[in-house]
């Protein structure tokens, strides 16, 4: 819901932008009435509301010395939108990017509001079971159907490198842990902190030998329930939101994200809700991860289930590093959500339960190649049989090979 303004910008600037810079189809008329929505952590999201009662969206990078250089691309944002909105992914219209600091600050773009719902809760209380499934099942094949994008033919060639996407996450995201972990409270002193497990973790995932085979899509980044919009009646999704992390990238990271609350329903200190409602048998119409993952697969062609733990694995330790970050923003008094206390207070669970997860992903490779060399040594001892049988030919018919004959 938007509410009151936690970050001003200059309201009679903007309102001129408006008037003068946006192509005349899409001006909004002052007074404009400015509020803020809750959610968007990293960056500002506000609801415009015109003279005239017409709605947009602005949506602009946070003020001050960025934590993260990586992060609140709001240029990025807007590019995949754009090219988004030729497609069956259903995205936002976008209406303008401004990347002039002086009008409000910081870089910022316009897009259109969508009348829907949102459902903060994942577990969705508020619906019947029958359209709790048909809700779930829409936003499984919308992720199958962002994944199925040609990203040459929308001129997204260039959004990220196609090979390499899980080793690149691993740099880049040690890269970001230690910088947010030598931020410092501007009050107290008091250092962010390292995560538990923070070098074992990266040292795991950086194992070339443990990972997923490369696979390349378009890839939201931070795709969950909360980052959809549903139509406000019908079980079909209107729109994606947060598109701050997206790129060229493992499918296998979204689905992942998507997933997170299945896995972290047993650790009830790793949320914002309560997430023992994702418990088996526990929320009438909920499907289970299983059941997503059997929509998602036969949407999109691609089964992610041999790798689901280790992508599970750090997918939980990135969303400790995302937590680590809203610390730190809040550390340096840039956190833009409500929410953000909540959310820091997360990354420390996250990582232990990435942590379980890793030992469980161990586990499941060594069990992988166990049944793999199992395998081979069956194939061989087939070979072999193979061979005495063709010698046992040999010998009944004076030394001379068989011709085979087509029936």
């Amino acid at each position: 819901m938007a509410g009151r303004v936690r970050q001003p910008i200059d309201e009679a600037a903007f309102t001129r932008y408006l008037e003068n810079e946006l192509p005349q189809i899409n001006q909004i008329k002052g007074p404009i009435e400015l509020k803020q929505f809750g959610f968007g952590q990293s960056n500002p999201t506000y609801l415009v509301t015109g003279a005239d009662g017409r709605r947009l969206v602005l949506r602009k990078k946070p003020p001050g010395k960025l934590v993260s250089q990586t992060a609140h691309k709001v240029e990025r944002e807007y590019r995949i939108m754009r090219a988004l909105e030729a497609t069956a992914v259903a995205v936002p219209k976008t209406y303008g990017l401004c990347e002039d600091a002086s009008v409000i600050g910081t870089p910022f773009y316009m897009m259109e509001y969508l009348d829907g719902r949102i459902f903060e809760d994942f577990a969705m209380p508020d619906v019947g079971a029958d359209e709790r499934t048909r809700l779930w099942r829409a936003a499984t094949e919308t992720l199958a159907r962002l994944h199925a994008v040609d990203f040459h033919r929308v001129g997204l060639a260039d959004f990220g490198r196609q090979s390499g996407f899980y080793g690149r996450q691993v740099k880049t995201w040690r890269t970001i842990c230690a910088s947010q972990e030598a931020v410092v409270d501007v009050e107290t002193g008091e250092p962010v902190g390292r995560l538990p497990h923070q070098d074992d973790l990266v040292r795991f995932f950086d194992d070339e030998r443990m990972r997923p085979r490369d696979r390349a899509t378009l890839v939201h980044g931070d795709f969950k329930i909360d980052n959809i919009v549903f139509h406000k009646t019908e079980a079909r999704v209107i729109g994606i939101l947060d598109w701050e992390m997206s790129t060229i990238g493992h499918p296998l990271s979204d689905v992942c994200n998507f997933l997170m609350q299945f896995y972290t329903a047993s650790e009830p200190q790793t949320g914002r809700f309560s997430t023992t409602s994702f418990l088996p048998g526990q929320t009438a119409g909920l499907p289970t991860a299983e059941q997503l993952v059997r929509w998602y697969s036969e949407a999109s062609g691609y089964d992610p289930s041999r790798d689901l733990t280790w992508g599970m694995a750090f997918n939980i330790f990135r969303g400790a590093a995302v937590a680590q970050g809203i610390a730190a923003r809040q550390a340096a008094r840039q956190a833009s959500s409500e929410q953000a206390r909540e959310y820091a207070a997360t990354r420390g669970s996250l990582a232990e339960l990435a942590w379980k997860l890793v030992a469980r992903a161990r586990t499941e490779k060594e069990e992988e190649e166990e049944e793999d060399d199992n395998n081979n040594d069956n194939d061989n001892d087939n070979d072999n049989d193979n061979d005495n049988d063709n010698d046992n030919d040999n010998d009944n018919n004076g030394g001379k090979k068989l011709k085979s004959s087509r029936l």
